[in-house]
This record gives structure tokens, sequence and C-alpha cells, in this order.
């Protein structure tokens, strides 16, 4: 069973960066891609971005091209965005979600952490 922990959320001004974690604890983890995923208060999920897990192939959201950046330590069972110049528009709950061997898509989530960024 794998279970996804999030951390790094918090409460910063518009331009300050945040970084968060993502860790996987499972006795054996593999997977597909993970990806960060986040919702803003009254709106649907948005998908932010992905890492193809053995690859390191990543697709980002436009909205957050050039500002974000994932990445995976694969020692560690962990996946991270760093995230700069935030902007308010960046404000949600982010998730983080893995697609394991075998699954059509991202079958198990995180918990999320809180974003903030006020203006």
């Amino acid at each position: 069973q794998v279970r996804l922990v999030e951390s790094g959320g918090g409460l910063v001004q518009t331009g300050a960066s945040l970084r968060l974690s993502c860790a996987a604890s499972a006795r054996t983890f593999s997977a597909v891609a993970m990806a960060w995923v986040r919702q803003a208060p009254g709106k649907e999920r948005e998908f932010v971005a992905s890492i193809r897990w053995s690859v390191a192939e990543t697709y980002y959201a436009d909205s957050v091209k050039g500002r974000f950046t994932i990445s995976r330590n694969l020692a560690r069972n962990t996946i991270y965005l760093q995230m700069n110049s935030l902007k308010p528009a960046d404000t949600g709950v982010y998730y983080c979600a893995v697609q394991r061997i075998g699954a059509t898509g991202y079958d198990v989530w995180g918990q999320g952490t809180q974003v903030t960024v006020s203006s």
C-alpha cells in the first residue's frame, strides 16, 4: 500500500518562492509517473506538473511554465515542486498523485498542502 505525504506549503507574499515535497511510503515503490495537482477555492482541480518516474521527463501547465520546476529523488521516493515568482492565482491546495505501474491514471493521492499567496 502506498501512502503519499505532502509538505512545504505556507503563506507567502507575491513574488516569493516555496518548495513542496511529496514522499511516497511503501515497502517497495515503483511508478509510471507522479504529479502535482492544485485546487483553488470554488474551482476544479487543475493539473500543475508531472514527471515520468523512470526517465524524469517533465510536463507543465502553461500557467506555471518558467516559474515552477518538478523534480524527483529516486532513492527517497520523493518528488518536489520548486515554485518561484508566486502569484495570488497560485493559491490553493496542492495535491501529490502517483500513477502506479498497471494503473490507467493517477490512482493514489496525498492529503494536500495549502499554499496561500498574498498580494
